[in-house]
């Protein structure tokens, strides 16, 4: 009992850490994480600097989401920039299905406890952060991203 007290004490200042962390906007660095991609490894967005890098959270329930992500994984075979994409809390094998599905093989991680979802402070699904190669958030997009919303995006991005 005692352990479980504990347990839920961390976890509830865990959780106002992140509250209380500065809201990402657009011009501020973009709040690192790391979470497990669908084969179990850890991945640090940090990682990723050095390339422009769409973040996009989404979830397989979501009909937007399922509208994009062939047009996010037809655009990032071209190169040029990194995806990360930030699942909300469903387990690894349904989030594999609905790839294999609809023919998704993009960078996916899997935010389990929906603590990166507060720390981006995301309300609506889907929502892209755009970062630079340096990262800073240079454009945030609530709703379904196109292939010209992601063009335009990246062309601003370049140096």
């Amino acid at each position: 009992m005692k352990r479980l007290a504990v347990l839920a004490c961390a976890v509830w200042l865990s959780a106002c850490a992140m509250l209380n962390a500065p809201e990402p906007v657009v011009g501020s660095p973009a709040p690192d994480f790391v979470l497990e991609n669908l084969q179990g490894q850890p991945v640090r967005l940090s990682e990723l600097r050095g390339q422009p890098v769409l973040l996009n959270f989404w979830a397989t329930w979501c009909g937007p989401c399922r509208q994009e992500m062939p047009t996010i994984q037809a655009r990032y075979n071209q190169g040029g920039f990194a995806v990360l994409a930030v699942d909300f809390a469903e387990s690894r094998q349904q989030v594999q299905g609905f790839l294999d599905e609809i023919g998704v093989e993009l960078p996916v991680v899997l935010d389990s406890d929906g603590s990166v979802q507060e720390l981006y402070r995301v309300r609506g699904y889907p929502s892209t952060f755009f970062i630079d190669a340096q990262g800073i958030i240079r454009f945030f997009h609530i709703g379904e991203l196109s292939a010209a919303n992601i063009d335009n995006y990246l062309r601003q991005m370049e140096p």
